[in-house]
């Protein structure tokens, strides 16, 4: 009998589990499905906490422009698996969804345990066999999958393979990177990873650390000098003892990341007053404040106060801020210095992975060109995505692309 085998366990690897078990029904052949944990959708569950964000209703241009460089292979997946089809299939499986005011979709109830629930009871029915605590290992000489398993090493036969393994953060979730090496050893070009949707280290001084590390920097606009209004992004983020996070920090991680590595560091430029002109801020900076200290005057008549005139003073001479012209500029475009992205294992997601192109990467089909019959889908694919639902649409979307790989090459096969 044909046997397929999938090996992780997340939102790629159960997609591509759906597209060939449904085949399979038909066409004969089994899938068998690997996790090295003891159940399947951790990452994805921890995802859902806050509320599980499935996708965005943004405009498809603006949407596919979130994927950066890489578009060009997303695109394709989500050309056939994208937000219409994401919300149908979420339907299907009972949980219907809603667009938040940002423009985000979530799941009526929030939660991923309900649709991920009823996603494995169909896959079960679909004949899909599930294995935790199974850690690949690679192959054997005779080209078998290799399992660490909890009663000693087992090997597999399989006609074809879906690696979707995850990217290198969260590793407690499963999300280790440990299958770099092995990849790499085989003959696939792996892009180094790197922590994405991530906070980054700010050198604070004691003060400042003590005394405003934990609150939130909220109603602000932020922005990287020289990339244009493309990378302006309003929203808030959050002060840290090793520097700043949060969702504006992460919308903006990939092109500071790459600032950091061809500089040595980034400026992040804050909008402190996003809701007035540099003209209104200038009129109010310049009123006569007679015996009233700057702080005092900053806040009754622009609203300034706590951790943004902090900010204001770790970021900006004494003397520049005595100087009112100077004073606007700060005020509406303070530089906050970046040194270093957060490690990788804090990071919500990484960039990096099995690289798209080369005799050493992958075809259209997402097959491994130097293991034929081998796929790869989701985070351990050369791409990133800001949070907001672009990286889990992308991740079903990339595992529904390699199962169909897998069924384009066990036709081929058959017919040979």
């Amino acid at each position: 009998m044909t046997t397929v085998a999938i090996i992780g366990g997340g939102p790629a690897g159960l997609m591509a589990a759906e597209v060939v078990s449904e085949a399979g029904r038909v066409e004969g052949f089994g899938v068998d499905l690997y996790d090295a944990m003891p159940s399947v959708g951790r990452k994805f569950l921890m995802a859902g906490k806050g509320g599980l964000n499935l996708s965005h209703a943004e405009p498809r241009e603006q949407f596919m422009n979130r994927y950066g460089d890489r578009r060009k292979f997303v695109e394709p997946w989500l050309a056939a698996f994208g937000v219409d089809e994401l919300r149908a299939w979420a339907r299907d499986l009972g949980v219907e969804t809603y667009v938040g005011s940002s423009g985000r979709i979530f799941p009526t109830d929030m939660k991923a345990a309900p649709l991920l629930r009823s996603w494995l009871h169909r896959l079960r029915a679909n004949g899909v066999k599930f294995h935790a605590r199974h850690r690949w290992l690679g192959w054997n000489e005779a080209g078998e999958l290799r399992f660490a398993t909890p009663n000693g090493e087992a090997t597999v036969h399989a006609d074809a393979v879906v690696l979707a393994l995850g990217g290198g953060s969260w590793a407690k979730l499963g999300s280790d990177g440990a299958w770099v090496p092995v990849l790499e050893a085989a003959g696939v070009a792996v892009a180094p990873l790197k922590p994405a949707n991530c906070g980054f280290d700010v050198v604070w001084s004691s003060f400042f650390r003590d005394k405003f590390a934990g609150q939130p920097v909220k109603s602000v606009t932020a922005s990287i000098g020289g990339l244009g209004e493309e990378y302006r992004r309003r929203g808030e983020f959050v002060v840290t003892e090793h520097g700043v996070e949060g969702g504006l920090v992460y919308s903006l991680s990939a092109p500071l990341r790459e600032a950091i590595e061809a500089e040595g560091h980034a400026d992040l430029e804050i909008d402190l007053l996003p809701d007035k002109s540099v003209d209104q801020v200038r009129g109010e900076v310049e009123r006569p404040r007679g015996s009233r200290s700057l702080s005092s005057h900053l806040q009754s008549r622009l609203g300034l106060k706590g951790v943004k005139v902090g900010l204001l003073h770790e970021c900006a001479s004494r003397e520049d801020i005595g100087v009112p012209p100077r004073l606007t500029f700060l005020l509406k475009g303070l530089k906050l210095r970046l040194v270093a992205p957060r490690p990788l294992d804090e990071a919500i997601s990484s960039a990096g992975g099995v690289r798209f192109t080369g005799e050493d990467g992958l075809d259209e089909h997402l097959m491994l060109r130097a293991r034929p019959g081998v796929f790869c889908a989701g985070e351990m694919l050369d791409w990133e995505a800001p949070t907001g639902g672009y990286l889990l649409t992308a991740c079903f979307a990339s595992g529904r692309a390699a199962g169909q790989g897998v069924l384009a090459w066990l036709s081929r096969v058959r017919r040979l």
